[in-house]
């Protein structure tokens, strides 16, 4: 078995102001990120796309077989396809497929059935997993990967001045028919892009603390 050669690393430079304060600003220009469901008609190009795809490609992934497909559309009559089968399967959802309390829990951010930002956004990226590769060779941790590289792509976005939102209307199997993709990729996320529409509203959201994300057990505790 052929094996990847060893290239020297290139560290990434340390940063000026110290580690903490580059990840603060980091972390407080993440913390402006927000899903957003109101697009501006404004092109966006095609290279902008490119590059946010690239991106998302340098996350880390099983025995590096870089388990995903990145499907980017923004022609017009594929965007209304999407969007008409993506709201036939949320009124389903919304009219009983959910459980009460997952309604409940919905009803704060005032979502429905309704999928306009499908349409309106200028592109909109469809993340597929791929199970195994078109040889039917096997990948590992597809979930885990494909995840990463999305979390990579929504960061790329907010960098580019651009918003986004998190679709996975349920089941999704009708974006492998309408993007004719083969059987071995199976449909992980739906991303409209674009710029924010004017007046765009969100909800006021709270996120928690960091108590409430993370536990510590330091070295020399007692």
């Amino acid at each position: 078995m052929e094996s990847f050669s060893h290239i020297p690393f290139q560290a990434p430079p340390r940063p000026e102001e110290g580690p903490l304060e580059a990840v603060r600003d980091f972390r407080q220009w993440l913390d402006k990120r927000r899903s957003l469901r109101f697009f501006s008609s404004e092109p966006v190009e095609r290279a902008v796309i490119e590059e946010l795809i690239l991106a998302a490609g340098t996350a880390p992934s099983g025995a590096h077989k870089q388990p995903w497909t990145f499907v980017a559309v923004s022609d017009p009559h594929l965007k209304t396809r999407i969007r008409e089968a993506a709201e036939t399967e949320e009124r389903a959802f919304y009219a009983g497929r959910a459980s009460e309390s997952w309604l409940r829990d919905l009803a704060p951010l005032g979502t429905d059935w309704q999928k306009p930002f499908l349409e309106d956004a200028p592109w909109l990226i469809v993340v597929f997993r791929q199970a195994h590769a078109p040889d039917g060779s096997k990948h590992y941790y597809t979930q885990e990967s494909v995840g990463m590289a999305c979390g990579l792509l929504i960061a790329a976005i907010h960098k580019a001045g651009l918003v986004t939102l998190t679709h996975t209307p349920s089941p999704m199997q009708f974006l492998s028919e309408v993007l004719g993709r083969p059987a071995n990729e199976k449909p992980y996320v739906l991303l409209p892009i674009g710029y924010p529409a004017p007046q765009a509203t969100v909800p006021d959201l709270v996120r928690k603390p960091l108590d409430e994300l993370a536990v510590f057990f330091e070295a020399g505790a007692q």
